[in-house]
């Protein structure tokens, strides 16, 4: 199959604008021909995620109320990150922000799409290692916990479904797959 667009945009209205996000209302054909809506989100900055391995394998994981799924979730540290900004440097202040760490070494392990069927969304996902511990600064509109557990128990959490979001599944089963591997 050719690796075309079947899609054919008619018309284009905004719907919604804010800082983080924009929704666009498409009026297309469709790939079959037929006549349809389709919306999508475009946001506004990466999303930006970091998994922190001591030289133990030790990792931070932080817990929040997120307001959309309303539900407590335990994640890795991860935010936006401005998409004319380096990404490692949004990496760099979201560790700091939320956990107070920094680290000498950094590598990037996966890049992905966390919705594509509606949004444009991209995250980057890190490793930091040599983590030196400083003082957590959150932003107003965060109520963090954060806490140090084993890198298996984390492996665990995203197993028994205690962790559900998707940039923190994909950090700790992409490590797991490059520890085994001693690749990290």
């Amino acid at each position: 199959m050719e690796e075309r667009n079947p899609w054919k945009t008619l018309e284009s209205e905004l719907k919604y604008d804010n800082n983080w996000i924009k929704v666009t209302e498409h009026q297309v054909i469709n790939p079959s021909g037929g006549k349809g809506i389709y919306g999508e989100v475009h946001f506004k900055n990466l999303a930006i995620g970091i998994l922190p391995l001591d030289e133990d394998y030790n990792t931070w994981l932080v817990g929040q109320y997120r307001f959309p799924l309303k539900a407590y979730s335990w994640e890795i540290p991860e935010g936006g990150g401005p998409l004319g900004e380096d990404p490692l440097e949004s990496a760099r202040r979201e560790l700091l922000e939320e956990t107070g760490m920094s680290a000498s070494n950094w590598k990037e392990i996966q890049r992905m799409h966390l919705s594509n069927s509606v949004s444009d969304e991209l995250s980057i996902i890190y490793v930091a290692t040599g983590l030196i511990q400083g003082i957590a600064m959150p932003e107003e509109t965060e109520e963090l916990i954060v806490k140090k557990i084993p890198f298996d128990e984390a492996y665990e959490m995203v197993m028994k479904n205690e962790i559900t979001d998707s940039i923190s599944v994909a950090a700790i089963l992409k490590a797991k797959l490059m520890i085994m591997e001693n690749l990290i």
